[in-house]
């Protein structure tokens, strides 16, 4: 398993949140998310077939861009 600690300052409240981890808990190999309104991070804990590049591209396409990875 890998860990990835993604920085997303969109995260803004309680429901994004829950968006967030419902929307990347449904990528097959992801085992767990938590998102943080307060330090607006996300923490992911994934393996195969899930990559780092399909996790970013997930929070971008819900406007949840993470700010330490390049466009």
């Amino acid at each position: 398993m890998e860990r990835a600690d993604l920085a997303v300052p969109a995260i803004s409240c309680g429901h994004c949140v829950a968006t967030i981890q419902r929307v990347l808990t449904e990528l097959p190999g992801v085992a767990s998310v938590d998102a943080n309104v307060e330090t607006k991070r996300v923490d992911v804990v994934f393996g195969p077939p899930a990559t780092l590049e399909e996790i970013v591209a997930t929070l971008r396409e819900w406007d949840f861009p993470p700010q330490d990875r390049p466009e």
